[in-house]
């Protein structure tokens, strides 16, 4: 009978081992999240949100059905213009008072190619939340001492007015004064916990 216990015990450890699930956290230091909107037409506006956090939790290195959890700061975004700054965070485009926290969960992570993957998930700004997908590029992973580091380079689009980030003034022309797509790149380091 103890046989068959310390069995069924050997089982359970083995068990829970195969399914332990490894734990990478963002290492804002060493990350950014950027984005770029034309303006006036003829040129580009860029910008970075500085105060951001996120986790993604994979069975192992390979991130294959990995589950992102992210979270940015709205009132920590940065155009470099104070003035601009607080446009963009008032109820015109973020209000970020109401809402104070844009946030991505993941529905899938699939590799698609090498170092190559496909994810995609629910973005929630304001109070919108649209299902969205982007392309991941795995950068590597690295171990210095007893640390275990993973990078990530992310690129995709979003219409900012799916998101009510409503402002529209025009120019003579008709054109928008702030285009209506807005390109986001993150280049993430990823500490394993």
């Amino acid at each position: 009978m103890k046989k068959y216990f310390t069995l069924a015990l050997a089982f359970v450890f083995i068990s829970f081992i195969s399914s332990a699930q490894n734990i990478w956290k963002v290492d804002q230091v060493h990350s950014g999240i950027q984005f770029d909107v034309t303006h006036l037409v003829v040129s580009t506006v860029t910008g970075k949100f500085t105060e951001f956090s996120g986790t993604i939790e994979s069975k192992d290195d390979s991130f294959e059905n990995a589950i992102v959890k992210a979270n940015l700061e709205v009132k920590s975004i940065d155009t470099e213009n104070l003035t601009r700054d607080k446009h963009l965070k008032e109820d015109d485009f973020f209000n970020a008072e109401k809402y104070p926290q844009i946030k991505f969960e993941s529905e899938f992570f699939k590799k698609i190619a090498d170092k190559e993957y496909l994810v995609t998930g629910d973005l929630t700004i304001r109070d919108v939340t649209k299902k969205i997908s982007m392309k991941a590029i795995h950068t590597g992973t690295i171990t210095i001492g007893d640390k275990v580091v993973s990078g990530f380079k992310v690129n995709f689009t979003i219409n900012r007015f799916h998101f009510n980030l409503k402002w529209d003034d025009t120019l003579d022309s008709g054109s928008l004064v702030v285009g209506e797509d807005v390109n986001i790149s993150m280049n993430l380091e990823l500490v394993k916990m």
